[in-house]
């Protein structure tokens, strides 16, 4: 006798799921013995169901393919919740295993009762309880290639006792659809493109995730229209390798000269981004090249919309355009912008060794030059965002993951748990912060119990650094920031974790270097200036205003040596016209 959990496991096996993360309960366990007697499947225990969909976005974000979690009814799914957020802003195709209550108490304000098929409406693509043993393995069916075709979460809700019930017929066979098509511009489109492009005098790019797999192309029409290339953060690891056209990224976490580039061109072209922060963005001449529709014009108005792929779209549109002759502005461009890396982003990596705490973005590049050429770095949210984006080079196979949408704390370390599973020969390194690991801590068992190779660096700075620099340009002093003295080391050894603590800048690279060679799980906890904060490239009156607004708050509340320290810390940083 086939059993309705038996079934879903058969199918995913089908879809290729090799894992199952989640926290085992009574509403699940047909499900967990299911996955126990079958081959070439297994559960992953994790200590949260957050970190298990964490830990599957990454999976899925990295691999392209079907990734599974689970949670046992009531609080044991709607833990599952942040992760899920995070693998649909994402666009990543990730299926949830929500179980339920007995279906016979259902309605009656039983134990652990929620309504999970209302529950993960808004955090999910698709979302449906399966009620009876009838609707399987077609309802299933339907959930996976929800996920795969839209790239989002679907959710599959079922009472534990439904799970246990015989199954109504056989499973059969099924084929997924795994790769998508590829979206063709129509012709209209495409003629009014070059006819954009080609009268357009000052031409700016900016790259999002959606120039993935189209570098060459990019490069071809930044060459013919002597176009500035920026990015975003998303985008950063698809195209600013091997780019003679980069002038760096814009936003709150951006660098060099790409928010002048944009704001000083005549026409902007959006490649693939749903940039979300539309302040940066300039209200000039603009045209946005995107495979989804609904993102065309979301940020900003547009002279043209285009639909359709990167690639495939610069392809048709390549051989229409003329090559423009000048380059001032392309070269205006770039001499801002190396300018700008050499008083700003290289301020705080160099005569450090006298420093204490320890220059966070010194951590950041010496991790960025002694990392494997095909790393994978999964980052938190946060300054460790800042330090990532600024001081990790990107080379065509490295990979950064991060909760660069949702902008959920606590994601590294889950995100290299999942990160490891699927490439267990690849070398995983978490950037967590001191706060989001907190937060998820318990996540270290788990990379104990697996002995999981991820190397967890902690940026120790004792507070909520991006929370700080949130307050100080809003005018609001510091308050309520502080996370403590913990010794993170002294904890992961006691998980089973191999670790050292780091305050000496002069042993950075020697404990880093080591870390990175051993087999196994190694954390690295180093303490960092908490006074290291990021200024953008581009500051409003407001901000500057809200910022030394703070500055005199504190100072009357008798913290005139902390705002000294922090204008130390970042001189260099401010960026001067």
């Amino acid at each position: 006798m086939v059993t309705v959990a038996e079934q879903i496991v058969e199918v995913l096996r089908q879809a290729g799921v090799e894992r199952v993360y989640g926290v085992v309960g009574d509403s699940l366990n047909p499900l967990v013995d299911a996955i126990r007697r079958t081959e070439g499947i297994s559960w992953v225990h994790v200590r949260n169901e957050e970190a298990g969909a964490f830990a599957a976005a990454a999976e899925a974000q990295l691999t392209g393919r079907l990734a599974v979690c689970a949670g046992s009814c009531g609080p044991g799914n709607t833990h599952l919740i942040q992760g899920l957020y995070d693998a649909q802003r994402s666009g990543v195709p990730v299926l949830a295993l929500a179980s339920h209550i007995p279906s016979g108490q259902i309605g009656t304000g039983f134990f652990q009762e929620t309504h999970p098929e209302r529950v993960f409406t808004d955090c999910s693509s698709w979302c449906e309880m399966l009620s009876t043993p009838a609707q399987l393995p077609r309802l299933l069916r339907v959930a996976v290639q929800h996920a795969l075709g839209a790239r989002g979460v679907s959710v599959l809700a079922f009472p534990g006792d439904v799970a246990a019930l015989p199954a109504a017929g056989p499973t059969g066979e099924s084929r997924f659809l795994t790769e998508p098509g590829t979206v063709q511009p129509p012709a209209g489109q495409l003629t009014a493109l070059a006819e954009a492009l080609n009268g357009a005098e000052k031409v700016a790019v900016f790259a999002g995730a959606g120039v993935r797999g189209a570098h060459a192309e990019v490069m071809e029409l930044a060459g013919l229209l002597n176009a500035p290339v920026g990015h975003s953060l998303r985008g950063k690891e698809w195209i600013q390798y091997d780019n003679p056209y980069d002038v760096g990224m814009s936003g709150l976490l951006g660098y060099g000269a790409c928010h002048e580039a944009l704001h000083g061109a005549d026409l902007v072209l959006l490649l693939g981004t749903d940039f979300p922060y539309d302040s940066f963005l300039p209200r000039t001449r603009t045209v946005q090249i995107d495979h989804d529709p609904t993102r065309l014009g979301r940020r900003t108005p547009l002279e043209l919309a285009v639909h359709g792929d990167v690639g495939a779209t610069l392809r048709a549109v390549l051989p229409r355009l003329e090559q423009k002759k000048d380059r001032s502005f392309l070269d205006g461009m770039l001499d801002k912008h190396c300018k700008a890396l050499e008083t700003v982003v290289g301020a705080y990596t160099r005569d450090i060794a006298g420093h204490r705490p320890i220059h966070p973005e010194y951590v950041a590049s010496v991790l960025d030059e002694l990392a494997a050429d095909d790393a994978v770095f999964t980052v938190d949210t946060g300054m460790c965002n800042v330090w990532a984006a600024r001081y990790l080079t990107p080379n065509g196979r490295r990979r950064v993951i991060g909760s660069f949408l949702h902008g959920s704390m606590a994601n590294a370390l889950p995100h290299a748990i999942g990160a490891q599973l699927a490439f267990p020969e690849r070398q995983v390194v978490s950037m967590s912060g001191d706060g989001g690991i907190g937060m998820l801590l318990g996540e270290l068992l788990t990379v104990a119990k697996y002995r999981l190779p991820v190397k967890t660096v902690v940026f120790n700075n004792g507070a909520l650094g991006m929370i700080k620099l949130e307050m100080l340009v809003s005018g609001y002093p510091e308050s309520e920031i502080d996370n403590g003295d913990v010794d993170y080391a002294a904890i992961a050894r006691a998980c089973g974790v191999p670790a050292e603590r780091v305050t000496d800048p002069v042993r950075l690279r020697e404990v880093l270097a080591d870390a990175l060679s051993r087999p196994g799980p190694v954390l690295v906890d180093v303490v960092t200036d908490p006074n290291a904060l990021s200024i953008p490239p581009h500051i409003t009156a407001a901000q500057l205003k809200g910022f030394a607004l703070a500055a005199g708050r504190t100072v009357l509340s008798g913290g005139v040596g902390r705002m000294i320290d922090l204008a130390r810390s970042n001189l260099r940083n401010i960026p001067r016209p």
